[in-house]
């Protein structure tokens, strides 16, 4: 069974969301996409300070078996990103929510964030 931490919110796309501070948020893929990915071998990181939108691509994660989107889960201004996962990928296999997260947004659309999951609404949809 996946791990899913129980202070992450989460999407249906597999990204989780931790809050860093007012209106800044951390983003990464879970533990139920690095398994189902298998091993990960490049990731486009989103630029620093483009502008995403919520349910929009904004990366993309490949592996062995697959390539994958990575979709924000906040709309807002990418402010900082994992630069450590351009030569060190495996990262994502490794500590999907710790070394391996993602990027940060400073989000533009707070009410967004009532359209996360739970860790249990997320458990329950990989169950």
């Amino acid at each position: 069974m996946a791990n899913v931490p129980d202070q992450l919110k989460y999407t249906k796309e597999h990204e989780w969301v931790s809050e860093v501070s007012t209106n800044r948020y951390r983003v990464g893929i879970t533990d139920y996409a690095q398994v189902a990915l298998g091993d990960i071998v490049y990731i486009q990181l989103p630029k620093l300070g483009d502008e995403i939108g919520a349910g929009k691509v904004c990366g993309e994660v490949e592996s062995t078996k697959s390539v994958s989107e990575i979709y924000a889960p906040l709309s807002g201004k990418v402010v900082l990103v994992n630069e450590s996962l351009d030569s060190a990928p495996e990262t994502l296999n490794k500590e999907p929510y710790g070394q391996g997260w993602i990027f940060e947004v400073e989000i533009s659309t707070p009410s967004e964030l009532e359209s996360l999951l739970s860790a249990g609404d997320y458990a329950s949809l990989t169950a």
